[in-house]
């Protein structure tokens, strides 16, 4: 990773802040983007009193100019991209009949769009440089989670993008890396959206349970590093992955009975 110039979206918290000082202590340069100006002026402060070369770009992933002008940012300071790590992400917690379309709609616009436009405006750097495309997915993007429409439909979708431009470049020298966390420690579920479009508030898992974000930050690096195709991180992920692929009614069950254990589910 030494001075490769790293852009890493949604990296004001969770995944994308570890990330930010896990690829940095690597010895890459890192261009952190979010929407929040102040909190990436805070990490980029911390990464900086570590001695790792930074840039911050205040960044809406789902306004296609904001993802023009964090792609040029960087170029303009670094001259280069080696690694875009799409992993800015939004969730959701309704059942798709009490759903407004406006909460389908934002999280398109953020998982999906919001990947598709940054990697719009890289591609033509990381050709150049034979570098790495990764988008940061999850496990509903292999199989839908009941109460979760908006999150698996945005899923599938950015994996399947993903997928289909690592076949277009297969012979560019395009590294294409879709990385499926399970359950992560992160913001993501405070923030997740309800029925209404509300945010949620609470988590509604025992987040002292779940991975750190740093343990997924260091699983994802190395699987950039050894250019992976595919990381599903947990034994609970593969093990969903496999067992959809031998017996999906099955697994249906079984994940409809696991959603509905949540505290104050929408399954019933």
């Amino acid at each position: 990773m030494k001075d490769k110039v790293v852009i890493i979206t949604g990296a004001s918290s969770g995944i994308g802040k570890a990330l930010a000082f896990e690829m940095g202590a690597r010895g890459a340069i890192v261009v952190i983007a979010a929407r929040s100006r102040d909190k990436l002026a805070e990490i980029e402060t911390e990464l900086n009193m570590k001695g790792i070369t930074t840039l911050a770009v205040t960044t809406d992933v789902s306004v296609e100019e904001d993802c023009r002008n964090l792609i040029d940012s960087a170029v303009e300071k670094f001259g280069r991209i080696d690694i875009l790590i799409n992993n800015a992400g939004i969730s959701m917690r309704a059942l798709f009949e009490d759903t407004d379309l406006k909460v389908i709609r934002h999280l398109m616009n953020v998982n999906f769009w919001g990947t598709v436009y940054c990697t719009k405006f890289a591609l033509p750097y990381l050709l150049k440089t034979r570098g790495t495309l990764a988008g940061v997915s999850s496990i509903a993007g292999f199989k839908g989670l009941p109460g979760r429409t908006g999150y698996t439909a945005s899923k599938f979708a950015m994996q399947g993008f993903l997928e289909t431009l690592r076949i277009e470049n297969m012979k560019k020298g395009l590294h294409v890396l879709i990385a499926c966390p399970a359950f992560t420690s992160s913001n993501i579920r405070k923030t997740a959206l309800a029925a209404d479009g509300s945010q949620q508030g609470e988590s509604p898992r025992n987040e002292e349970h779940l991975m750190k974000a740093e343990v997924v930050a260091v699983k994802i690096a190395n699987a950039i590093k050894k250019r992976q195709k595919i990381l599903v991180i947990s034994l609970e992920g593969k093990l969903i992955v496999l067992l959809n692929k031998l017996f999906p009614f099955f697994m249906d069950r079984m994940v409809y009975n696991s959603m509905a254990k949540e505290p104050d589910s929408p399954i019933k």
